[in-house]
């Protein structure tokens, strides 16, 4: 990887459920302003990856460091112990547990989407938005019991209108966020996370669904909203043609475990990779 500071760093990242290691001491560095992809066969771990990230999961051993400082840090406890498969079971030890919420992840400046679209079905356009908005709030009991709000709350309402403006999204505003076609629903997924005011944003199969004319603007976007608000991408991705496009490196991972990684035309011609996930390359 280039000198660029990493925004992200994964450090031996292990996730076990039982018996079964889902993934297996990943280590991962992400550089500030870069679109880096993480792509597999189905299974292959990436999403939990994103959830040992993201605090959804806490890992079974590893740590992961945001902006320098350490913000997921475990290893083996309890019947863990004995049942551990993975890597480096003594290395982290003496390190203080750091379990943080999805929450708590998202204030410090990580946002991300799901595989699965998670709008919230009964709120607006606009609603699903301004309630993102909320986390950065500038407000407290006091000013919220006597109304000292107001301004804020003022400027909240602005800035999602403006982004939604932004993302041409503002003529359907006032609708169920349910109701937009799928590819709309994508691009607000991805604006809601954008109102968190991230510098990292985490992207889990976000051409999931779409057609090729979809993906193809969806690439553009990506890179737009990369330079606009100055951001790290770090994305989940099958559509080959896509991570190809836009990804600055990418790192592939099968069966859990980090098996290539490198600029999108290393990995093309990587023999492990096409293998494993791109096909095996038919004989002439």
């Amino acid at each position: 990887m280039s000198d660029t500071k990493n925004v992200l760093h994964v450090e031996n990242v292990t996730m076990q459920f039982g018996g079964v290691v889902a993934v297996n001491n990943l280590n991962i560095d992400v550089p500030e302003n870069q679109i880096v992809a993480l792509i597999g066969p189905n299974g292959a771990g990436k999403t939990t990856a994103f959830n040992c990230i993201t605090g959804v999961y806490q890992p079974t051993n590893g740590v992961v460091e945001f902006m320098g400082e350490p913000i997921v840090s475990a290893h083996p406890t309890g019947k863990m112990k004995a049942q551990y498969k993975g890597e480096n079971a003594e290395l982290y030890l003496k390190n203080r547990l750091i379990n943080p919420t999805p929450d708590e992840i998202t204030q410090r400046g990580i946002a991300r989407t799901f595989q699965n679209i998670r709008l919230w079905k009964s709120m607006t356009v606009f609603e699903n938005v301004l309630l993102a908005k909320h986390m950065r709030a500038k407000q407290n009991v006091f000013s919220a019991t006597f109304r000292g709000n107001a301004k804020e709350e003022k400027r909240m309402r602005d800035e999602t209108m403006a982004l939604l403006e932004e993302q041409g999204l503002d003529k359907y505003k006032d609708d169920l966020a349910t109701s937009l076609p799928y590819g709309l629903q994508r691009r607000l997924e991805i604006a809601r996370a954008l109102a968190t005011d991230p510098k990292l944003l985490l992207l889990d199969e976000p051409a999931a669904g779409m057609n090729p004319q979809e993906t193809q603007e969806l690439a553009a976007f990506i890179k737009q909203i990369r330079d606009k608000y100055n951001l790290t991408v770090f994305l989940i991705e099958h559509h080959m043609d896509l991570v190809m496009r836009i990804s600055d490196y990418i790192y592939v991972i099968d069966f859990g475990s980090k098996i290539a990684e490198g600029v999108p035309k290393d990995v093309q011609a990587n023999q492990r990779v096409i293998d494993a996930y791109l096909g095996v390359a038919e004989d002439e």
